[in-house]
């Protein structure tokens, strides 16, 4: 008995949920698929599929089993798709779904580098309207921020970790002044996204102090009130860099900013909060080589590891 193929065939009935469907599936006759099933089953010395004359049902051992064997059937295909990939020339087009700030800050910067090194490659990038929207089946790569990968069948690399700043012009905090503690927000001029249920919500918002871990969250009274609100992470920086008032922004689009001066970090002394950001595919097995380029090239651009690049060019 030929095992692997045995549990391909196996792998490929629990899929189907028939074994007519299986043989469709794989192209064999459906004695073929019965015989190996059967013959699996007696190497194991273990039902793993009770028949009836109507339908199928895996049994406990064949659905544990069958936990096992999708996970080493992924495995071999990782293993082929790199042997692979080191012998062929990477090339075709790559679906990207991203964040537009994260496009626009992060991704078209690094993009010239990613092309001198595939030039075979072609991008289409679809950009998101609200961060965390989640993994998009239809994309080879989709870009998420959060505090964790989200829950569902995909593989999640961890490009780096973001922090999210509070920022302002210096003329802006020239006419107004530069608060020193959270509270004090409440007398300045904020552009702040919009509550989005499980997403963001202003009245959960707490300040950390960086060095002795005090937690400050603002009662109602003392809350600012947006004087703009939107989830256009571009249109916010940009309102702060003119002078329209105090932004919470991403590290990574505002990095260039504070180099340049033009704008100033406000309550530098105290942390919002921070989101990883995540680079996912919908699943790990049969990755072309030019998916498995981006992530790896991805991961080398921006790290990898659990930390704010950005952030620590600052301090």
């Amino acid at each position: 008995m030929d095992q692997l193929r045995a549990m391909q065939v196996f792998a490929q009935v629990a899929e189907a949920g028939s074994f007519a469907g299986a043989a469709r599936a794989l192209n064999l006759a459906p004695a073929v698929v019965t015989r190996q099933v059967a013959e699996l089953e007696a190497h194991l010395a273990a039902r793993l599929i009770q028949r009836t004359t109507r339908l199928m049902v895996l049994t406990d051992v064949g659905r544990q089993y069958l936990t096992r064997v999708r996970a080493i059937l992924a495995d071999l295909a990782d293993a082929d798709a790199e042997a692979s990939a080191t012998v062929r020339v990477v090339g075709g087009r790559l679906a990207m779904r991203a964040p537009p700030a994260f496009a626009t800050h992060q991704l078209a910067v690094m993009l010239p580098r990613f092309h001198e090194r595939y030039p075979a490659v072609t991008l289409t990038l679809t950009l998101d309207g609200v961060v965390g929207v989640g993994v998009d089946e239809g994309q080879d790569i989709t870009i998420i921020w959060g505090p964790q990968p989200l829950a569902g069948e995909f593989v999640a690399r961890r490009l780096a970790r973001t922090e999210v700043i509070l920022c302002a012009a210096p003329a802006y905090l020239d006419r107004h002044g530069r608060p020193t503690h959270p509270t004090e927000l409440a007398q300045h001029q904020m552009l702040t996204p919009p509550p989005v249920p499980g997403i963001f919500d202003p009245a959960q918002i707490r300040f950390i102090h960086r060095r002795d871990g005090t937690v400050v969250q603002p009662p109602s009274h003392t809350r600012p009130k947006p004087l703009l609100s939107t989830w256009h992470t571009d249109t916010n920086l940009v309102a702060a860099r003119v002078g329209l008032g105090v932004a919470g922004l991403p590290s990574f689009t505002v990095a260039g900013d504070f180099r340049a001066g033009t704008l100033e970090r406000v309550l530098p002394d105290w942390r919002l909060f921070e989101n990883t950001i995540w680079a996912c595919v919908p699943s790990r097995q049969h990755l072309p080589a030019r998916t498995r380029a981006m992530l790896d090239f991805l991961v080398e651009t921006f790290g990898g590891e659990d930390r704010d690049p950005w952030l620590a060019e600052l301090d």
